[in-house]
């Protein structure tokens, strides 16, 4: 009967690791945002500055977002960046083929298409019981390659689509831009619906021991498929911002952002493991990656160091997490031998 007591001290324990981890990565976007600022005052103090500090990782915070949530269930999804090409061009193509054709169909036909490129990862996963690196490192390379074979050498221009559409990645609301806005609003949806679902709660546990879920009678199968079609569809709504941001796809658009979605989770506090972490804390690793990526430059330090930085901060965070796992297991075996 006294077990409950320290479990549950435990566990507010983690999570207050899990916060104090969530602020660190906070306090150091900070630190980097002043670093530039005092260089250069326009990074921060200027239209374009505040404008690119808010909208350059609107687009990343939403892959990143689908990550969090794939890793916490104890898989990884490495086919995001070829999702988001994918439908950054299936929404070229659906304004070229079918003029006239409403922007909030092109954007739904993006998601649902994204989010069956995610069932199939999830099914793969979930039904096959492949470990979901190797399946998605292989549909990474197919829905890449489908990619290829549909552009060719073709590619959609600015031009091609509408100037409404194309003022989604420009334009601004009350001084904020509007892909931040709507960045913002998935985050808090998902941040929401991960805290207090009993849907989301059961991914922590899944993917803290899916074993003893399976015992406790959890629909593992079930979880794992709708965190990879969760993962698909926002890589897909992804798609349709960086068409609308960039203007331009072709057959790379989109490749190499699965490594940035991974190390911004990561770097954010999701533990590669499973289980812990927050998609909060996915959307500040992202936003801080991309700050860095910005502000170095400003700083004077040359190209190799930033991608040096950005490996290390992915290095630390997972030494961290192997620190703070071998501390949960010490404390959990302590409580149970004074129980």
């Amino acid at each position: 009967m006294t077990t409950a007591i320290p479990v549950s001290s435990l566990t507010k324990r983690i999570s207050g690791l899990g916060k104090a981890r969530e602020f660190g990565i906070l306090l150091a976007l900070v630190l980097v945002v002043t670093a530039a600022t005092l260089n250069n005052p326009k990074f921060l103090f200027s239209p374009d500055g505040w404008r690119d500090l808010l909208l350059t990782p609107s687009i990343l915070v939403l892959v990143a977002v689908g990550q969090a949530i794939v890793l916490v269930t104890r898989n990884v999804d490495l086919s995001v960046g070829s999702v988001m090409g994918l439908t950054a061009y299936l929404t070229g193509r659906l304004f070229i083929d079918i003029p006239g054709i409403p922007i909030v169909l092109v954007v739904a036909a993006a998601v649902v298409f994204g989010a069956l490129l995610g069932l199939v990862n999830g099914a793969l996963v979930a039904y096959a019981k492949v470990p979901a690196m190797v399946i998605t490192l292989g549909t990474l390379y197919a829905y890449r390659g489908i990619n290829v074979l549909w552009t060719g050498s073709d590619r959609v221009n600015a031009s091609d689509m509408p100037k409404d559409f194309l003022a989604l990645g420009t334009g601004q609301l009350a001084g904020i831009p509007i892909l931040a806005i709507v960045a913002l609003v998935v985050l808090a949806i998902a941040a929401w619906y991960m805290k207090n679902t009993r849907g989301g709660r059961e991914y922590y546990a899944i993917g803290s021991d899916p074993a003893a879920a399976e015992l406790y009678g959890l629909r593992v199968t079930r979880r794992v498929l709708t965190a990879f079609v969760l993962s698909g569809a926002l890589a897909g709504l992804a798609g349709v911002f960086y068409a609308a941001r960039y203007g331009t796809i072709n057959s790379q658009a989109g490749a190499g952002w699965e490594l940035d979605a991974v190390g911004a989770a990561v770097i954010g506090g999701v533990a590669i493991t499973g289980g812990i972490g927050s998609v909060w804390g996915a959307a500040i690793g992202a936003v801080l990656l991309l700050t860095i990526n910005r502000a170095l430059p400003i700083l004077g330090i040359p190209d190799f160091w930033q991608r040096a930085v950005v490996g290390l901060l992915i290095i630390g965070a997972i030494v961290l997490d192997r620190v703070l796992a071998v501390r949960q297991k010490r404390r959990l075996i302590e409580a149970r031998d004074q129980s």
